[in-house]
């Protein structure tokens, strides 16, 4: 019997762990700005910029981009980053993650919440859409790498949250042996956009207390 042929070794890279933030009420007042969610998006992709590069990126003037990430700074969504140059002015993310919890809260905290939750599919759905422009003049392996599912499962708000929490950990288990975002990855590695929007289907619940049965 011949001797198997040796299998190269395969690389395993060690889980990491992911530096998030948990924005308190007012910290996510600052983020519901569009323009402010862009640029951090930015950041955490690509890395550390100035103000004046993102203005280009963005179409703004450079006095706007600086308030804005003047705003995000304070609340600690950015950091400044060390740079050669000393003439301009280099920020940074200073975190992979924003997590917001699920609210149990009333009043202008909820409201906060929901205008957040608002920027935030307004820029996904921007994003998606874009994808789906290009999606054409991808390479055959990148489509199907790609998908738009929507699936309807009957459920208890208890199984709902246990599968949605299960979900999420999945996807962080894939990003914690991933490269960091704004790092040179390997040949053949992209950025690749996971978004999970999980809900009781529209109208099927009654919205307040004594509404009625659905």
């Amino acid at each position: 019997m011949k001797n198997p042929r040796p299998q190269p070794a395969q690389s395993v890279t060690a889980p990491r762990a992911l530096s998030r933030v948990v924005p308190d009420p007012t910290a996510l007042k600052a983020l519901t700005h569009p323009v402010r969610l862009r640029m951090l998006g930015m950041l955490r992709l690509d890395g550390p910029a100035t103000a004046t590069q993102l203005a280009v990126r963005l179409g703004l003037n450079s006095g706007a981009t600086s308030y804005h990430l003047r705003q995000l700074a304070q609340y600690g969504f950015i950091e400044e980053a060390p740079h050669a140059s000393r003439r301009d002015r280099w920020w940074r993310a200073s975190h992979e993650l924003t997590s917001v919890p699920a609210s149990e809260a009333e009043g202008e905290a909820l409201y906060l919440d929901l205008a957040f939750n608002q920027a935030i599919l307004s820029l996904q759905v921007g994003q998606m859409q874009q994808a789906l422009e290009e999606y054409a003049e991808l390479p055959a392996e990148w489509r199907k790498a790609s998908t738009a599912s929507d699936i309807i499962i009957p459920m208890t708000a208890e199984q709902a949250e246990a599968l949605t929490r299960r979900l999420t950990d999945l996807i962080l288990e894939a990003m914690r042996v991933a490269p960091p975002l704004g790092e040179l990855a390997p040949p053949g590695m992209v950025p690749f956009t996971v978004m999970l929007h999980a809900f009781p289907y529209p109208g099927r619940l009654p919205h307040r207390e004594g509404d009625g049965e659905p």
